[in-house]
């Protein structure tokens, strides 16, 4: 991993305190090449367990601010982060989306900015196949989603049918609203913080959603261009063109 930009940082605080920075894309073992190719922040469940076993007894603050990535990324670092022999407390001071929201369930504590959000929903996947497939490929869905659940209940108390139910609706919470769910479990410089109006996430979700898509197509526009003059043309620069413009399409297809 040395010379990449990882999607976490730690900091050694004392020989009892440690601090960690999760941000940017979360990445699996299979995909985190391509990422670091394109100069994009990246890591995997493996290097961050053996970063992690370095700080060993400590207790640890984990700063988030990641919009999610691979689920089977952010479940092994969960597993990592509880079975860490030391307190966790997470604090999320820009956003927890999709799959960073599971990273924040490993928390003995979990603290939000006021002006931070989370988001869970259901997981999805690009596929292609005949309709046997297709069907086998919806039971491994409802699987992944139990198995999300399962980090979601331990976490809130919540029952799994009304888990299921905001996963299904995409629920986007505000730090009043995840902590009144269980989510989290304070709010960070809660003394400062003036009173929220009812339902004030209610309609700024939907713009703040629209606003993170538009944001990742304008970086993938930028990415296409970087990746063509940094291979002067030819086959290798169209092959990782085409990557980009199915991501890029992926982006355009949810913003639709």
């Amino acid at each position: 991993m040395k010379g990449k930009r990882r999607f976490w940082q730690f900091l050694n605080r004392s020989d009892t305190e440690a601090e960690l920075r999760i941000e940017g894309e979360i990445v699996d073992e299979g995909d985190a090449w391509w990422y670091g190719w394109l100069g994009m922040a990246h890591g995997t469940p493996n290097a961050f367990r053996k970063e992690l076993a370095k700080h060993k007894g400590k207790n640890l603050t984990v700063w988030i601010d990641s919009q999610g990535g691979f689920v089977w990324a952010a479940a092994g670092i969960y597993n990592a982060l509880k079975e860490h022999n030391g307190r966790i407390t997470v604090k999320i001071d820009g956003k927890a989306m999709s799959a960073a929201s599971i990273i924040a369930m490993a928390g003995d504590e979990v603290l939000m900015s006021p002006a931070a959000v989370m988001m869970i929903h259901n997981p999805w996947v690009n596929a292609a196949g005949d309709a046997g497939f297709l069907r086998q490929m919806a039971g491994v869905l409802d699987e992944i989603k139990e198995a999300i659940i399962n980090a979601y209940e331990i976490k809130t108390g919540l029952s799994r049918d009304e888990l299921a139910r905001l996963m299904d609706e995409e629920t986007w919470m505000s730090a009043r609203k995840a902590v009144e769910l269980g989510f989290a479990d304070g709010i960070l410089y809660a003394d400062d913080a003036e009173p929220e109006p009812a339902n004030a996430w209610a309609a700024p979700a939907y713009a703040v959603s629209r606003l993170a898509v538009l944001n990742m197509a304008d970086a993938a526009m930028r990415r296409l261009f970087d990746v063509w003059k940094a291979h002067n043309g030819g086959r290798e620069a169209d092959l990782q063109l085409q990557l980009e413009l199915i991501k890029l399409k992926e982006v355009k297809d949810d913003d639709a």
